[in-house]
């Protein structure tokens, strides 16, 4: 289904930024240069936004910009991972991810009992295909095994995670976030999750700890 835009114009009436905000948040990094989007209307070329994604973001940085400065904000919506680590129990403790997640990638992190900031984004994607209900337990092993083999090799860019299923058989799969994926009709996608929005909800989990 082809992504809602909105119009600069809209955009900027609508959340109540300057023109000058706009870009500078563009020049720092906080908004994606993909989501301006140039396409010709009766006025001539125009700027649009995926809408959703775009009202999301402007209603993040103009709640927390008073407590985090730009660079801090851009860190925050940047998909590359941090440094960070957390044990085991605190993810239990602080409910980051369930007990049914972690048990299932116990095999898969080596007895450590401090994991990175990679395996912890592994089981928080792990985590939402199961609590959504559409993936079972081992289609979620087949993830982290991808998911650890593969995601390396995007160096920070922003990807989505893709499960497809067919006749029951399903396959797993990391792709350029929002790209287009191509199919015969017997296939079905039942789980596209992407990576970098998974990591901005990790991050404000961070540092709220």
């Amino acid at each position: 289904m082809e992504e809602e835009l909105i119009s600069k114009k809209e955009l900027l009436e609508l959340t109540g930024i300057s023109y000058g905000q706009l870009y500078r948040w563009k020049r720092k990094n906080l908004v994606p240069e993909e989501w301006f989007i140039r396409k010709s209307a009766f006025t001539g070329q125009e700027t649009f936004f995926p809408k959703q994604k775009m009202l999301d973001r402007m209603d993040k940085i103009i709640n927390m910009k008073e407590d985090l400065s730009l660079d801090e904000l851009a860190d925050m919506f940047s998909p590359v991972p941090t440094d960070l680590s957390i044990s085991k129990y605190d993810l239990i403790k602080r409910n980051i991810v369930s007990l049914i997640a972690i048990e299932t990638a116990e095999p898969y992190f080596s007895s450590s009992e401090v994991y990175t900031f990679e395996q912890i984004l592994s089981l928080f994607i792990l985590d939402h295909g199961l609590q959504s209900g559409v993936l079972n337990l081992d289609e979620g092993r087949v993830l982290l095994q991808t998911f650890g083999e593969h995601y390396k090799k995007f160096e920070g860019k922003n990807c989505d995670l893709l499960f497809i299923r067919k006749m029951g058989v399903s396959a797993c799969f990391l792709v350029p976030a929002g790209s287009e994926f191509y199919m015969d009709s017997g296939v079905k996608i039942i789980f596209r999750d992407n990576v970098a929005k998974r990591i901005e909800e990790l991050k404000l989990q961070f540092g709220a700890m």
